[in-house]
């Protein structure tokens, strides 16, 4: 889709094949046709409006939970990473945060705030609008539970809010009242905790780098726990610390990890993430269900 049509008041912004390997944090990904990073909600709104209806839309933040193959993307990416970043305390207890909000950042504001329980937001390594997509979590805590209300922009460039009560969690899914909708930005709700502080985020992402690959090139963590279980300890017991497909190997530090060692290709990876699931079924009875979100096509 080299030809891809694009308003001609937008045609000067947009990246045409952008190596989406810059844009994940395990650093592989073919290109995407198009590549769009808004000014603002306005901005946004315009260019849906003026993109052909055909054409796909693919929405990324910090790309923490994302494998992008290694054919890329058709279509176009928007990124909000570096826009959408508003957040702002509405009262006592609810906060405001866009979507291409750290969850790191809210975390911490939070505690400055001293509002909570959102420590957890800390150990969640992407934007407020993945975390809202997947119902994020960390440290025990949970995303959709403090939701309050959400705000979505969709196709079209309609722009919508929507109450928490409208939309079904559970772990690590969520299920929107209407499809084809991208989230702009939730208003959530904390206690006042006047013991908070962001000394308890750093005892946190000390034990976590203690016992993670911090800084390795992955996507976090790969597969979602079990009900009664742990992915970690399952592909351990599997005997598959250290196995590797290529550039792609399974952390020896953390099992439900799974690195770029720096020359892996989105294969490779893709690869070895079904090799973990089929190894784990066969020695455990358990099919470890994938947290990661697998797009775009094969080379």
């Amino acid at each position: 889709m080299s030809g891809l049509a694009i308003a001609g008041e937008f045609m000067d912004r947009v990246q045409r094949d952008e190596p989406m390997s810059r844009h994940t944090s395990w650093h592989v990904g073919g290109p995407a046709d198009a590549w769009f990073s808004p000014r603002d909600v306005e901005d946004l709104s315009a260019f849906l409006r003026a993109l052909p209806a055909e054409v796909p839309v693919t929405w990324v933040g910090l790309g923490s939970n994302l494998l992008v193959r290694d054919g890329g993307i058709r279509g176009v990416v928007i990124s909000v990473h570096g826009i959408l970043n508003a957040l702002e305390r509405v009262d006592d207890t609810q906060v405001r945060a866009e979507a291409g909000v750290p969850c790191a950042r809210l975390g911490r504001q939070c505690a400055k705030w001293r509002l909570g329980p959102a420590d957890f937001f800390a150990g969640i390594p992407g934007t407020v609008g993945g975390a809202l997509a997947m119902n994020a979590g960390a440290w025990g805590g949970e995303t959709w539970p403090h939701v309050v209300a959400v705000e979505t922009i969709d196709r079209a460039g309609e722009r919508h809010r929507r109450a928490a009560a409208a939309y079904r969690y559970g772990y690590r899914s969520v299920t929107p009242p209407a499809p084809g909708e991208w989230y702009l930005a939730a208003t959530f709700r904390f206690e006042a905790r006047p013991d908070a502080s962001t000394d308890s985020i750093r005892r946190l992402l000390e034990k976590r780098h203690a016992s993670q690959p911090i800084g390795a090139w992955s996507c976090g963590s790969v597969f979602t726990n079990p009900p009664g279980g742990h992915a970690a300890e399952l592909i351990e017991r599997a005997g598959l610390k250290g196995f590797r497909i290529g550039g792609a190997a399974v952390s020896e530090k953390h099992a439900n990890f799974i690195l770029n060692e720096g020359e892996a290709t989105a294969a490779d990876l893709e690869a070895l993430v079904r090799h973990v699931q089929a190894t784990v079924e066969r020695v455990h009875g358990v099919r470890l269900v994938p947290e990661v979100r697998v797009i775009g096509e094969a080379a």
